[in-house]
């Protein structure tokens, strides 16, 4: 093995190294006798920092690394993997993928990607910033964040804590189809969850959190500005009340919104339609959404949290309308869904890349405040709570917290409650979406108004 030349900031192994590992692993594959082989070397390492009320918790520096290997014997597949990059551990982990290979049972659409699929270009989409900080200058960080909540009022009592988090990692992923490549990513966040009562003495609390996550550290919202919007948001919760049993409008906030567009990946990504537990099978080309709906995917946009040049099959990844006009134009495929499918794979595999919701209707102007306007008189949700959503059937149903909307204005916090309906009503029913856009991961979209759902209050 050679010598471990020029790691970029932050790694211990450079690119060239992790190159001849996967060739090392893809040759030894195919001295055992593997039709086919996929090899991926990995390492992350990073720095996390948490405080609460003042002081210090925890400090946390994680490193790791990886090579899998995936040997293909005709239409038999094993997978193995290990963190010792010795020569002997990598023959031994091949060794083990090729052995699960031989004895699994046949798939028929088993396989790597289609030569034809394969990206053999990568552009660079600036996804990688290294941040040199120290533990103490993250703790500073992550205590000026915390103070600068605690500052707004003295009804912010306490604190779940505040967190800075500095990660990186890099990869480099080969097959004998003729992929070959990889490319270093960053993310770094910060993050506090102030608590207000009415008192101050702890009654009637009510918590709330925000965050800042971005690939380059420069772009992070200021400390003080995160603790002072956490404050504020868990300050206006106080004094919630219950409400009656009713049917209404329910306008989603911008980053709840982006768990609708979510759950409609979901429904239509492959794993869901061939395994046929999605409330949208064969819903290509028809609509879904109304007509004023577009979605669009962008793997390229730079610095993008859900950018890629590949997808994690090395398959070519593109621009596309995913939703046109609120019909369904391509679901997210990767190469075995495909062919369950009997279609071509979307590149999507590991996922969907910078989805963008938008509504043809939106303008400029349709900030939070207009969406109250255009909600009336109805529910403004700002938190759910459990997992109350079956993909099979589209049946929903979360607690909920947010406010109690008259006349376009807030009128009162609103908790314990549930609003329930169908996914598939729910997505053609939403009639407004809001110019407030809100990049959730590698989802993008504003507030979302849907036109009637049932609300269970006392």
């Amino acid at each position: 093995m050679p010598n471990i030349s020029q790691p970029q900031a932050g790694f211990s192994y450079s690119r060239v190294f992790f190159e001849d590992l996967v060739d090392t692993a893809l040759a030894h594959a195919k001295k055992l006798g593997a039709t086919d082989a996929g090899a991926e070397a990995s390492e992350g390492s990073g720095l996390s920092v948490s405080v609460r009320k003042g002081a210090l918790e925890t400090v946390e520096r994680n490193r790791d690394k990886s090579l899998g290997v995936t040997v293909y014997v005709g239409q038999r597949r094993g997978n193995a993997s290990t963190s010792d990059f010795s020569r002997a551990a990598i023959e031994r982990t091949v060794q083990a993928a090729y052995d699960i290979a031989r004895f699994t049972a046949e798939d028929p659409v088993a396989g790597l990607p289609d030569v034809a699929d394969v990206a053999t270009k990568a552009r660079d989409l600036d996804l990688f910033h290294p941040w040199p900080i120290t533990s103490a200058q993250a703790a500073e960080m992550a205590l000026a964040c915390e103070q600068a909540a605690f500052d707004v009022d003295k009804r912010i009592t306490n604190s779940e804590g505040a967190g800075v988090s500095a990660q990186q990692s890099h990869f480099f992923s080969a097959h004998t189809h003729g992929f070959r490549g990889g490319y270093a990513s960053s993310r770094h966040s910060l993050s506090v969850a102030p608590i207000a009562s009415l008192s101050g003495k702890g009654d009637g609390m009510q918590r709330d959190h925000w965050y800042s996550s971005e690939r380059n550290a420069c772009d992070l919202a200021s400390p003080e500005a995160v603790g002072r919007y956490a404050a504020e948001r868990a300050l206006s919760r106080l004094s919630s009340r219950k409400i009656s049993t009713r049917e209404c409008p329910v306008l989603f906030e911008s980053p709840l919104a982006a768990g609708l567009l979510g759950g409609f990946v979901q429904a239509v990504s492959g794993g869901a339609l061939y395994r046929k537990t999605s409330f949208l099978l064969d819903s290509l080309g028809k609509p879904v959404f109304p007509s004023h709906i577009d979605i669009d995917e962008d793997p390229f946009l730079p610095g993008g949290k859900g950018s890629s040049p590949f997808d994690e099959e090395g398959v070519r990844v593109q621009r596309r309308k995913v939703v046109d006009a609120g019909k369904v134009q391509g679901y997210f495929l990767s190469t075995y869904s495909a062919r369950k499918l009997g279609m071509q794979t979307t590149g999507n595999a590991g996922g969907s890349h910078n989805l963008r919701l938008h509504s043809r209707r939106t303008r400029a102007g349709d900030d939070l405040p207009a969406m109250l306007r255009k909600l009336g008189t109805g529910l403004f949700v700002i938190e759910l709570m459990g997992q109350g959503v079956n993909y099979v059937t589209g049946d929903y149903s979360r607690g909920a917290s947010g406010f109690w909307v008259e006349n376009g204005e807030i009128a009162y916090p609103v908790q314990e409650i549930t609003i329930a309906g169908n996914l598939r009503e729910m997505l053609m029913g939403i009639s407004a979406v809001g110019a407030d856009a809100y990049t959730y991961g590698a989802k993008t979209i504003g507030s979302v108004l849907i036109n009637r759902m049932k609300v269970a209050g006392h």
